[in-house]
């Protein structure tokens, strides 16, 4: 089950790459604009900085999403470290397996609160696509798999088969924003960086 996994991984790795070579393809119109600044620094910005939760006033003012966001997000990434560490759980000390376990169970419980607030939240429930649910239902799924697994033996095949339906499936879904992310905030620190909008005082917190 495990080489099922790793083969479904590759194909979203391909899947990712083919996107975003189509990404690179794309000719943005050039910038009439006299530079007033450096758009290594504006990108610098973007990718540090400019992710604090007082950069954007939409994360300041929802701190309590922004910090639930950091933490599904951690416990998504270890639970993908429990992928490569699962069959070796049994002769690992507890000490090295305890942050995981942490990092995966707040990150499934985020990950929860989330879903359960966005099928509650009526404006959220009118625009919503089925992908938003799926998306969601598939990565908790797999959080709370893994956590299973670095417990159990037993539920690692099923964490397996659960990161193969994953991986299949995430070329198609909005968790390729992991891809699209970087994209993004790459062209507005070039963007803006060349205007010298940004790194900016304000947007400091200075």
């Amino acid at each position: 089950m495990g080489y099922l996994a790793g083969l479904a991984a590759i194909w979203a790795i391909l899947g990712l790459v083919a996107q975003g070579r189509r990404l690179l393809a794309i000719r943005p119109r050039a910038d009439l604009a006299l530079p007033k600044g450096k758009e290594s620094c504006g990108v610098a910005y973007a990718l540090t900085l400019g992710m604090m939760p007082w950069a954007k006033e939409s994360t300041r003012k929802h701190l309590f999403g922004y910090g639930r966001g950091i933490l599904f997000h951690l416990g998504v990434f270890a639970s993908l470290a429990a992928l490569f560490l699962a069959p070796m759980a049994g002769r690992l000390p507890v000490w090295f397996l305890r942050p995981g376990w942490i990092l995966v169970a707040t990150g499934l419980a985020a990950g929860v609160l989330g879903l359960v607030l966005r099928l509650a939240d009526r404006n959220l429930r009118v625009i919503q696509h089925p992908d938003d649910v799926l998306s969601l239902v598939l990565v908790d799924g797999l959080l709370a798999l893994a956590l299973g697994a670095l417990y159990r033996p037993a539920f690692i095949p099923w964490m397996y088969l659960e990161a193969t339906l994953l991986f299949l499936y995430l070329p198609f879904s909005k968790i390729r924003h992991m891809m699209y992310f970087f994209f993004s905030r790459v062209y507005f620190g070039k963007l803006f960086g060349r205007r010298a909008v940004v790194p900016h005082p304000i947007m400091e917190g200075r």
